[in-house]
């Protein structure tokens, strides 16, 4: 079966658009997906799929959270490969000094990350760095000075911040090292935006 990481984009966040993990499980079950793996409350799970297509999943996982909790929810679809190879091409500056703080943003398709990227600008290199590979943009700000960078400011270019979600290095790489371990296991990873 194929494995995939589908993110849902802006559940539990501001006490907005509530969604338990234990009735997200049952909701995808009811679904027809298997092996359902919540990890953290923000929202991502691990899953076994029988369709192939990533389209054809999306409109599942949405279609199943709104039928489930009355919510349209936006979701991202990427396989665990597609993951794991974009970690394994992260800059070698991201998250690597405690002094900054390191995120990773998963684009949305049909958008692409240079897209995105493009739409919201350029960086300030003297507070941040960004970079990107596949459909995830990888983006490292100065913790003392992130106020001052161009992508703290991400929410108010809408066009690009509605065509991404967001987790902080150590959800990205909790995921990757689960997508990894997981491989043999036949387990895709969904990812609640």
């Amino acid at each position: 079966m194929p494995k995939y990481i589908t993110l849902l984009r802006g559940v539990n966040v501001g006490g907005n658009n509530k969604i338990g993990m234990s009735e997200l499980k049952t909701a995808f079950a009811d679904a027809g997906f298997d092996n359902i793996l919540t990890y953290i409350n923000s929202g991502n799970v691990l899953f076994d799929s029988e369709i192939a297509d990533e389209s054809a999943i999306t409109r599942r996982c949405e279609e199943a959270i709104e039928a489930y909790f009355g919510l349209k929810i936006h979701v991202c679809i990427i396989s665990t490969a597609d993951l794991i190879e974009a970690v394994n091409h992260a800059p070698p500056w991201w998250n690597n000094d405690p002094e900054f703080s390191h995120n990773a943003a998963f684009v949305l398709p049909p958008s692409t990350a240079v897209e995105v990227i493009a739409e919201a600008g350029e960086i300030k290199p003297e507070y941040e760095k960004r970079d990107c590979f596949g459909r995830v943009i990888f983006w490292s700000a100065r913790k003392t000075a992130i106020s001052r960078t161009r992508w703290s400011r991400i929410v108010s270019f809408k066009r690009a911040y509605d065509r991404m979600t967001v987790r902080n290095a150590n959800t990205t790489m909790k995921l990757f090292e689960m997508a990894k371990q997981n491989l043999q296991v036949r387990w895709p990873l969904l990812l609640l935006i």
